[in-house]
């Protein structure tokens, strides 16, 4: 399905899919949406890109090998749980850093960096898994 209008509005599509990706992880803490949802819209727009223009193509826009990223995102999920342990509290207790930035209260929250860390395990394994299957497909 490598059609000249595939290829041609896939890069597109994956841009728009993954910017939709981050809306979903960022609102997703209040409402629907969240980490999980948001790694499967990006893995999504990876496996539309892959079956666009190959996978070469995805490992060369991706940087970095998308097992590394789930490894990262765990590490930074576990990072978010253990930051409660300094304060004497329980894993995974919610932790907010709220500062001024230019007048305009900005909440950080162990919520929001455990969700991105969420976030980077779906999309690297959900994405290496849709590799490796484009990959097999095409041999």
């Amino acid at each position: 399905m490598r059609t000249i209008i595939f290829r041609t509005i896939a890069p597109y599509l994956t841009a728009l899919m993954v910017l939709f990706s981050i809306f979903v992880l960022l609102r997703g803490h209040n409402e629907p949406g969240g980490g999980f949802i948001g790694g499967l819209i990006a893995a999504s727009a990876l496996a539309i890109f892959g079956i666009a223009c190959g996978v070469a193509s995805v490992r060369r826009a991706i940087v970095f090998h998308p097992m590394s990223v789930a490894g990262f995102g765990l590490f930074i999920g576990a990072l978010a749980g253990t930051l409660s342990f300094f304060k004497n509290q329980a894993f995974m207790t919610s932790q907010w850093l709220i500062f001024d930035l230019f007048g305009v209260e900005v909440p950080l929250s162990t919520p929001l960096v455990f969700d991105i860390g969420v976030y980077l395990v779906v999309v690297g394994a959900i994405g290496s898994i849709a590799l490796a299957l484009e990959e097999r497909e095409t041999d």
